[in-house]
């Protein structure tokens, strides 16, 4: 039997959150003194006190959800359940920061650092309105590959979020994702959505940000990770510390391979999936991707402690 600890992405943002782990675990209560301190600013207060329009701001968010999950996984560790429990780590778009954070290859500052640089870079790198995402459900991967291509033209619409089988985002210019949402329609999808997000993430509209990002993992040391992370744009396991930097910076453009990711783990003896912070998206996309797996969410004290039942 296999394990593996997954982390959430942005989306799973609440007011409050992390705010019972902090009070009933003085090491949960670090993880967010220090992101406050690498980010010269108390985001603690706004994740516990403040407005969820705040929360929600890209900048905000991204750290906020992974010092969420990073103080998930201390509360686990205090109770005799650390990173040595997982067989793979993984992360959802943002949720690979927290998977490298968590393997210990970058360092809870850095990586608090590096997604508020991230968060600002992909709100600024497209004006407001000009782009969008939508979800596409009830088709299979390949077919809205096909429909972003045909709705593109002279635009760009990309399949940006593979999540399961039946859920498909998609990302790019508004005008060319409101192509694909009517061809999707047409081709029997069981449901298009515009998704309420400020920027088209995942996309090659994405490029400023990348480029950002390339100059902020410079000045960033990444260890080898203590035990290997399933990335994103591969949707495979990867080990070696210099391959992290280029995948980190291609995934701002591409596709978050999800159901992929799950399927790799499971071929490789993944039975057990534990998604760590904030929220439960995850634990319903695995459970439609490998049916029959042991799913759990653990972003509770109640849920930590449930883990010696």
């Amino acid at each position: 039997m296999g394990r593996a600890f997954v982390f959430p992405g942005q989306g799973a943002q609440t007011i409050g959150m992390g705010r019972a782990l902090a009070e009933a675990y003085p090491a949960a209560k670090a993880v967010f003194d220090e992101v406050d301190d690498a980010l010269g600013e108390p985001l603690s207060t706004l994740i516990w006190e403040g407005d969820i329009a705040d929360l929600t701001l890209t900048q905000n968010a991204q750290p906020a959800l992974m010092a969420t999950s990073i103080a998930a996984l201390r509360a686990m560790e205090a109770e005799g359940f650390g990173i040595d429990h997982a067989d793979f780590v993984a992360g959802h778009s943002l949720g690979e920061y927290s998977a490298l954070c968590a393997a210990g290859a970058l360092t809870l500052s850095d990586t608090a650092r590096l997604l508020r640089i991230r968060g600002v870079a992909m709100q600024e790198a497209v004006p407001v309105g000009v782009g969008a995402m939508a979800a596409l459900l009830g088709l299979d991967f390949e077919t809205v590959v096909a429909i972003a291509a045909e709705a593109a033209g002279d635009e760009v619409c990309q399949a940006a979020n593979d999540n399961d089988p039946g859920q498909v985002v998609i990302s790019g210019h508004k005008d060319a994702v409101d192509r694909a949402m009517v061809l999707a329609k047409e081709r029997g999808a069981k449901r298009a959505l515009l998704l309420p997000v400020s920027a088209p993430f995942h996309c090659a509209l994405m490029a400023p940000a990348a480029h950002v990002m390339a100059e902020a993992f410079a000045a960033v040391v990444i260890s080898k990770p203590v035990c290997p992370v399933v990335v994103n744009v591969r949707a495979e396991a990867v080990e070696e510390p210099d391959r992290f930097r280029d995948l980190l910076i291609a995934q701002v453009t591409g596709a978050v391979r999800w159901r992929e990711s799950m399927q790799w783990m499971e071929r490789a003896g993944v039975t057990e999936y534990w998604e760590i912070g904030a929220g439960k998206a995850l634990s319903g996309m695995i459970k439609r991707i490998v049916p029959g797996a042991e799913v759990r969410a653990i972003g509770l004290p109640g849920d930590v402690l449930a883990l010696k039942g």
